[in-house]
Formats: C-alpha cells, structure tokens, sequence
C-alpha cells in the first residue's frame, strides 16, 4: 500500500508519473459503446463503435507494417483482423490520437493529426447538423442518420464500396447519377489505395466484369438467366446467392446470405482474382471459388516484363535481363508492378556499335504473344530480327506463317504455355548484348588475350596436352562423349562425380539414385539400374529416345553410362527432392501447404499426359508414387523415372509379365494378368492423390476406435455421402484449404481408382477438370475400397449393389472417354 507521503506528488514525482500513465491509459482505451457516432462524440486513438449484434467493428487500423493509420471496418468475432471497409485508402493518417472522426455540419468528417479534413461522407443537403449520428449496423453498412424515418439513408458507406462485397449490399449501375459500384482491389497487403484491378457491372448484357487498369476487361460472368452464364454454379451454393433489381432507375445484383451465422463474403483479390471465402474458426478462411479459375488468365497480373505459369511458385518471374521494380512489393506477393531491365539497351546508329555491343535477343520458345503487336513486312527471319533491331522502340519480335510482328514499349501478359497449346510460339526478347554473352564470348576474349603473348600460348597449350594425357591415361579410356542431346559418361567419371556412391537418395523399383557433382560443380543424380537385359546397342537406342522427351513436368536426362553390364543414367538433380520427404513429413518445417499440393497434382498429370499423349509413342510410367515426383527449388514437380520399363527387360508385347511396381499403387489389372493400358497409371496417381489430401501413405493411417480406416474408404464414403471433406484433410494443415478444390480432388481419386479401367478417366479430363475446365460428376463407390470396409455408420452405403454401380458408371461414362 501507498503511505500518506508517497501520495503527494509533489514529494514523490514517479507516482506522479504513475498517474499520468495511467490516465492515458485509460484515455487510449475508453470505448465510445454502442454503435454510434453523435454529435457530441468523436472517435479516435483506439477506440471503436461495434454493430448492435456484435458482428462488425469500426475504428483507426493500420495494415501489416504499415506506419500508416486508415479508418476501416472488420469482423468482431474473426481472430484474424479482416478489413472489408476503408474510409480514407487513400489518405493515411500517421498519429490515431491526435486524428479524429466526428461528425460536423451534418457530415462525418475525418481529421488528421493537423487537424485538417482528409475524408468526408459530402453530403449535400438539409439535415438538421444537431440530429446526425452514424450508425454501424450489423450487415456491415455504416449509415446517416438524421432522425427521420426515410427508408433511405442521406449517405451510407454500401454505396462506396473497396475490395469487399457483403451480404445485404447490392453492386451495381445507377441509371439517373450514371454511377456505378466498383470493388477495386488494394495496392498491396499494406496499402489500401486503389490497386490494379477492379470488379464492376456492365449494364448493357446485366454481366460483370473484371477489369486491369480500368481499361482491360479480362474475364466477366456473362449475362444474368437466372445464373451467369459464364460462372455457373458447380454446385448448390448453401452461403450465398444472388437477386437482380432491375428498373428505370438503375440495374443492380443483390447478394444474400443463407445462414447470417456463417461469414462469408466476396472480395477483389490483391491478385486479381475475385474470390468467395467463408470463415471457419477452426481453418481460418478458406476460398470456396475464385473467378478467373486460374491464376495467369488474370490480364498483366506479373506486370510489365514479367512471366505467369499456373505451375510455379510463386506464379510470377522475371524474364532473363529483368528484375522486380519493388523487391518489397514482390515479398508482400504482389507482382503486378512488374520488372525492368538490368542493364540499358544499345540502340541508334548500328555501324557505329561494334558487334559485341548490339543488343540481342532472347529465345523464348514456349510462351503465349502478348496482345498490341504490329505486323511488319519481312521476307524471313533474319529481315524480320533486323527490322525490330533498328527499331528503338522495338522490344520483342515473332516471326512464324503469319509474317512478322514486333511489339514496341513495355510486354504485359507474357505467359508460359505447355506443348501442344495452340497459343504457343518462339517469342525474341530484346536485352542488352552483355545480358546473352555465352561462355563461348568469354573464351574467345580469353583466348584473345593468351594470343598476345607468344611464351603464354606456348605454355597454355603445353599444360592442356599434359592434362589430357594425364587424363586419358587414368580414366583408361572411360571418358565422355556425346550421342545425340546426351552425354556418355565413363563409368569411373560417375564413380568419382558420386565419390564411390556413398551418398544415396532413395531406391525404387527400377534401382538406386546417388547424388553427384560434375568438375563444373554441377549437381546431378546417378541411378544405377538394376536387372537390365539389353546389350549395348538396344540400351543406348532406349536411353536416346528417353532423352529426346523433355516437358516441365518430366525429370530431364542429361546422360547415361553404358560399360558391361554397369548400366546408369544420369539426371538433373533437383533440390527439393521427391514428394515423398515433403508429404509424408517428419516435423512442421516440411510441410506442404494445399495450394502447393493442388498444383503438385496439377503438374503431375500433365506430365502423365504428356508421356501418355504426346510422346511418339505412348509411354506407360508403371510406378507412379510420391517417391518418383520430384520437386525442383520453386516446387514445381518433375515425374522421374518414365520409359525404364524397357530397360529392364520387361514384355511389353500386350500383357505384361513380369510385375514392377510399388504396393498399394498397383491397379488390379497387374495382379489379374491382363492388358495393360496407361489407365494402370491413372489408378496408381488416384491412390497418390487419396496422400496428398492425407498427408500420410494409405496403408499408413492412424487408429480410429481401436481400428485402423483405410483412408481411400473413408475419403469415398465423405466425398460420395456429402460429408465434410475438410475432415479428411493432413491435420498439420489445421483445415486451410480451398473445400471446392478438395472435393475435386477427392472426386477424381475416387473415379481413378475404379476396379474397371474403362471407368476411370484419361489423364488429359483430369488436368481439366483439375483446371476447372470441366466439372466433375459423383463417382461410384469403387470396389477396391469396400474391401476395407468394416462395419462403419457408413456400410449401407458401402453394400450397394453392383448392378447399381454399373448403372451409375455408365451414366457417368463421359467422364472416362479418353
């Protein structure tokens, strides 16, 4: 307790300090209660107005790290702080206690610290300035008020919407003030003002629009019949539907809430994408859609000179010579500032460059042409590299049946595309000389300089003609060599590059892989094959057909080794390892998040369909498990070890003999003897997805009751019952994840792993529907799992007839045409 003494301020100064802390204290921390805002009041520091019920919350935020002050609206029972509106976006405020919301003359006003106006609701009219309030009310709508009983309020914050839809709120055109409400994304996570891309209404076909830059329309609904036409609903939306109002005065979209229990609300997305999330308090939010479906179909959304794959992480690079405009922008993953050039281009008067100087071009074979080229007159491609490059303005060129186009200042919308898309061309990025100089430059000014010393030459190339000898002599003759696009590497060449294989990275059923470092320090991966059967003439024309298959979601080979019978090949080694060390963690710091899994999978079967589809001849993988998925530094995945079934001696004359595999991948046509088809592989990649959801192996599961659940038993049994899928997802994920691709995924597992391989679908209508291009149907329960079942809740549902199954498989028969 205080003595009498220690109370008098005057003697003691700390309490006196004591109390001053405590008063501002309490000052910072004084709410205003309720949900108003009156005449007498004002709001600032930290003190916030709640709506009646609860739900939403208003005062000054500051996003991220930002040092700046907004005043915004958030979700009151949401942990995780959620802005849905910003008065201010912007004009920040830099000191919340000497800024101050209040209302005067009938407006409400916001001050800064300068106690100058930055924000007012401008309301022009003749309301009594004594009456005002404002008012936040639990749909998330902050309101005038001016005593009266007009149904409409003088201003409210619904009709000056930014990034976020709520329900109740209404998006749409005035036809009388010729105005419209836009949502309009933020600049990034921790600034507010207007970014980029922006949502809105056409009211001429009642579709919306998504919009870059305010100029470039790049996706929309199409128009309102009782559905958009071009966004239909995969499936009965139980959160949110919509109601049009259509009159003379305007045409607008009303978006309602089934359950106002559960928060959900749509939003512009700092990506582009629009985006539905609901809440859970157990996952946080979770994306139920988002339109556009895929990432790069948002228009520029890496910017100028930047480059979107839908099967990286992240989504956008710079091209070759570019870096980002703002490094702090692209940590905060907002890319659509883009990039530019690391070094100026030479450009003018060619004759007066030498030719080390001119600027070059960059061979992109396998993008999409940006939009705005301009067609030139060129009688080839030398004429048609030549006009761009006396051109200054002259960026890029292509050059294909059509004739010659050139694009001329900043490239927006560069995308990388697979093989086989039509959109695909060879696009020539124009970069500084210096930019594309090749070692083979550098070696020639090397050789340049050695060339003016006569004693220097003399001793080069004496010291070259000894390392050679030495060379040959301790290699014996086990050099290397090239055949075709590969090289042949001496069996001791690998010996020493794996220091005597003493480092192993795995094993499977074709042998075990090493890890190797060239004398150029290059990293690879040596596998040692084992039971080969070929001679040497048969192995190399095997191996050379492997090598001409390259894909971005295929292991590349870089050489082989063929002496006797030691038979190895020699791959890329790629950093992150398989899929397997990633999913089937160890510890929390491994864990793959599911927006990293979906395009796993994603990237997966496209390789699939490539080695099915694509190739010259169809190529049959056999042994698809995570352990063959291998992962490079920006995790996109390359299917390794396809096209070894050959090498080691396997029938490949209609049915296969002899059985290689990996247990609990197998289809059941390997056991039963019969044909087999690439649809073996779409089983074995069914069974790697049921992992990907659980993030355990299938015959690995946790017990339940005493019991151990066959996982594919139970996914089917949730997925084809209605459950919850998220329950089925790897609990290290804390339920994180978009529940539309979940289900998908669950539903395409489901009709992989369909005892008839003419059930299952080709891997081609996976990547589609795994791309959103095509919806998938409720598979049939697969016999497979009913074996596991054991007298669940769930076993009626299990015992169904199989005249049934048949029934629904044959409707369902378009899903499998491959």
């Amino acid at each position: 307790m205080f003595s009498c003494a220690a109370m008098n301020t005057k003697a003691n100064p700390r309490f006196k300090l004591l109390v001053i802390f405590l008063y501002l204290f309490l000052e910072i921390h004084i709410s205003l209660g309720g949900d108003t805002i009156s005449v007498s009041q004002s709001l600032s520091g930290d003190q916030t107005i709640v709506s009646a019920g609860g739900v939403f919350e208003l005062g000054f935020f500051h996003p991220g790290n930002s040092s700046n002050y907004y005043i915004g609206m958030w979700y009151k029972q949401v942990t995780i702080q959620t802005i849905v509106w910003v008065a201010n976006r912007e004009k920040p405020v830099l000191d919340r206690f000497s800024s101050e919301l209040r209302i005067i003359d009938g407006n409400l006003l916001l001050f800064n610290e300068s106690d100058s106006p930055i924000w007012s609701t401008n309301v022009n009219g003749t309301m009594s300035s004594t009456s005002v309030q404002a008012v936040l009310l639990d749909n998330g709508n902050l309101v005038l008020k001016d005593g009266t009983n007009s149904s409409r309020p003088p201003w409210q914050s619904f009709d000056y919407p930014t990034d976020t839809w709520l329900p109740g709120n209404k998006i749409g055109y005035n036809k009388i003030t010729k105005t419209k409400q836009v949502l309009i994304s933020w600049k990034n996570s921790e600034d507010p003002a207007p970014g980029l891309f922006s949502f809105e209404i056409d009211p001429n076909d009642t579709s919306y629009v998504t919009i870059w830059n305010r100029s470039r329309i790049y996706w929309d609904t199409g128009p309102w019949t009782g559905t958009f036409t071009l966004a239909p609903e995969r499936r009965p939306n139980i959160i949110l539907y919509f109601t049009i109002v259509s009159n003379d005065n305007e045409t607008s979209f009303i978006m309602h809430a089934t359950n106002s229990s559960v928060i959900s609300h749509i939003s512009m997305d700092l990506t582009g994408q629009m985006k539905q999330l609901v809440w859970r308090p157990t996952s946080g939010w979770n994306v139920l859609r988002s339109f556009p479906r895929q990432q790069c179909q948002v228009y520029a959304s890496c910017g100028a000179y930047g480059s979107c794959s839908d099967n990286s992480m992240p989504f956008c690079r710079c091209l070759k010579g570019f870096e980002p405009k703002s490094w702090s922008e692209w940590g905060l993953k907002h890319y659509s500032g883009g990039c530019f050039r690391k070094i100026a281009l030479h450009c003018g008067n060619l004759s007066d460059l030498a030719d080390g100087e001119r600027d070059k071009f960059l061979a992109m074979s396998s993008m999409s042409l940006p939009e705005n080229k301009q067609s030139v007159r060129a009688g080839n491609f030398s004429e048609c590299e030549s006009s761009c490059l006396i051109n200054c303005s002259c960026t890029a060129y292509a050059y294909d049946n059509n004739g010659c186009s050139i694009w001329t200042g900043d490239l927006f919308d560069l995308k990388q595309v697979e093989e086989g898309d039509s959109s695909r061309k060879a696009l020539y990025i124009r970069l500084a000389a210096s930019e594309l100089r090749s070692p083979k430059d550098n070696k020639g000014t090397i050789i340049g300089v050695v060339v003016g010393s006569a004693a220097g030459l003399v001793v080069f190339l004496g010291v070259i003609m000894f390392l050679i000898l030495r060379r040959r002599k301790k290699t014996n003759g086990a050099g290397t060599s090239v055949v075709g696009s590969l090289t042949a590497f001496g069996y001791r060449d690998l010996q020493n590059a794996t220091k005597n294989f003493s480092e192993r990275l795995g094993a499977g059923g074709f042998g075990s892989v090493f890890k190797g470092t060239l004398p150029d320090s290059t990293m690879i991966a040596v596998k040692k094959l084992e039971s080969v059967g070929q001679g040497e003439k048969e192995f190399r024309a095997e191996v050379s057909i492997i090598g001409t298959i390259q894909h971005i979601n295929l292991a590349r080979l870089r050489g082989f080794c063929s002496q006797g019978t030691k038979k190895l090949l020699v791959y890329d080694f790629l950093s992150n390892g398989s899929l397997a060390a990633h999913l089937f963690h160890q510890n929390t710091s491994n864990v793959l998040d599911w927006k990293t899994r979906y395009q796993i999978a994603l990237g997966t079967a496209r390789g699939l369909v490539y080695l099915h589809e694509k190739c010259r001849d169809c190529i049959i993988h056999c042994d698809i498990k995570p352990e063959n998925i291998l992962l490079d530094e920006e995790f996109c995945p390359k299917v390794a070890d396809f096209g070894l079934a050959k090498l080691v001696g396997r029938d490949f004359s209609r049915v296969l003999t002899t059985m290689r595999g990996t247990r609990g991948y197998l289809a059941p046509e390997w056991i039963a003897g019969v044909a087999i088809t690439p649809k073996a592989d779409v089983y074995s990649y069914g069974m790697m997805l049921f992992e990907f959801v659980s993030g355990r192996r299938n015959s690995e599961q946790p017990e339940l009751d005493g019991k151990v659940e066959y996982f594919p038993t139970l996914a089917a049994n949730v997925t084809i019952k209605g459950g919850d899928v998220l329950s089925l997802l790897d609990p290290s994920l804390e339920q994180n994840a978009d529940v539309e691709e979940l289900e998908r995924v669950c539903r395409i597992a489901c009709w992989c792993i369909q005892e008839d391989e003419t059930h299952r679908p080709s891997m081609s209508k996976v990547v589609q529907i795994l791309e959103g291009i095509t919806d998938v149907d409720l598979p049939p329960v697969p016999r497979s799992v009913q074996l596991f079942d054991d007298d669940r809740e769930n076993r009626l549902f299990l015992t169904e007839s199989s005249s049934s199954q048949s029934s629904r498989a044959r409707s369902n028969m378009s899903l499998a045409s491959s």
